[in-house]
Formats: C-alpha cells, sequence, structure tokens
C-alpha cells in the first residue's frame, strides 16, 4: 500500500506529464488559485452538503478558482480526491519558493 506522500507526489507527476501544468504555467496563478483548488477537492461530502443546504446550492462552487470543466471530483475515491488536493496544495508551495 503506497503511503500518502507516495499518492501525491505521484498525482502532481500526473497533473505536470499529462495535463501540462508545469511551474510555469503554476507561475500565472499568483492569487493563491492553487491552494484553492486543493481546498475544495479537500472538502467532505458532508461539508459541500452544508453549506450548499445552508447558503444555497452550489454555493460551495465558488471555492474552485477554475472554469468548471477543469472541476473533476471522484466523490466515490476518497483517496484519489485528497491526492489531488495534496499535489495542488504541492503546487502552491513550490509556487510560493519560486517567488
Amino acid at each position: 500500500m503506497k503511503t500518502g506522500i507516495e499518492l501525491i507526489t505521484e498525482e502532481r507527476k500526473r497533473q505536470i506529464e499529462k495535463e501540462g501544468w508545469t511551474p510555469e504555467h503554476d507561475d500565472l496563478h499568483d492569487r493563491g488559485q492553487l491552494a484553492d483548488a486543493g481546498a475544495y477537492y479537500a472538502l467532505t461530502e458532508e461539508t459541500i452538503d452544508f453549506v450548499n443546504d445552508s447558503w444555497g446550492n452550489d454555493r460551495c462552487l465558488h471555492i474552485w478558482p477554475f472554469n468548471l470543466n477543469w472541476l473533476k471530483r471522484t466523490p466515490e475515491n476518497r483517496i484519489k480526491e485528497l491526492s489531488k488536493a495534496g499535489a495542488l496544495i504541492a503546487a502552491e508551495i513550490d509556487r510560493i519558493n519560486r517567488i
């Protein structure tokens, strides 16, 4: 069984190699968008339901900083969602370190 760090590393590698989200591309997102996207993937279904029920339908989508076509949730696979979240947070950390 792979560790969380291994899964996050694999997801970050996939984001770079398959999606083309290179460090140069990440540097264009200079208002915390990568962290916001990671935060969205980290939300539980219960939290999403609570926010949407309390504040209005699809209110959680306001957290997502990119075009909705790029939102690829996998609520049936929590580990995959957390791997995406971790990879996006790692990308944001790397972006800040490059400044």
